[in-house]
């Protein structure tokens, strides 16, 4: 069976009414507004571009969103080396920090508490943004793509050029980095908060 053909009015608009959703999803993936807006645009350019690609088997808002994945990859891809390194004040490494030499903490870990609820506050993923951005570029740009963008393993370790290994334990270590930063710069402050 055939699809209808597709009215190019019909459709530009339709792609035109998501442009507030596709710049939401941006925007909680990439920390730079100007390149979220330029990711969306390029995803609404190649939608428009080829509208006869979106044969009607998904929603068009999952058609676009699967393009603005890629879309966000390449702006990653594309902007890594305006990305700044933040190492920690005296260069070591965040788990020789966290765990001693035989594998257990140096200190154990604060009690979240209900980490459910921290999830229905804004302010928590403002916090988790800004510790995201404290993450070295590469850490940052595997968590994403893993965690956000969900790209499976193999797609990251051809995009980035790492092998399986390599995209393990950079996400090992990211995520070390963010429960630090997380203890210290939200869960922290709001056991000192509580009454």
């Amino acid at each position: 069976m055939t699809q209808p053909p597709i009215d190019p009015a019909g459709f530009m608009a339709q792609v035109e009414a998501l442009r507030p959703d596709l710049l939401r999803f941006a925007h909680a993936r990439l920390s730079n507004a100007a390149w979220a807006e330029d990711a969306v645009s390029e995803t609404m350019l190649a939608a428009m571009e080829r509208p006869a690609s979106f044969g009607g088997r998904s929603r068009l808002k999952t058609w676009l969103i699967a393009i603005l994945k890629f879309k966000l990859v390449d702006q990653m891809r594309h902007h890594s080396r305006e990305a700044t390194v933040l190492v920690d004040e005296d260069g070591e490494d965040i788990e020789d920090l966290l765990f001693a030499a035989d594998g257990h903490w140096r200190q154990m870990p604060a009690d979240w508490g209900d980490g459910c609820a921290a999830l229905e506050r804004r302010e928590f993923f403002e916090v988790l943004e800004m510790c995201h951005e404290l993450l070295p570029s590469l850490q940052a740009r595997v968590f994403m793509m893993r965690e956000w963008l969900e790209l499976d393993a193999g797609q990251i370790c051809t995009e980035l050029a790492i092998t399986p290994n390599n995209l393990w334990v950079l996400l090992h270590r990211a995520r070390l980095r963010l429960r630090g930063c997380l203890e210290q710069r939200w869960f922290q402050s709001a056991t000192e908060l509580a009454p």
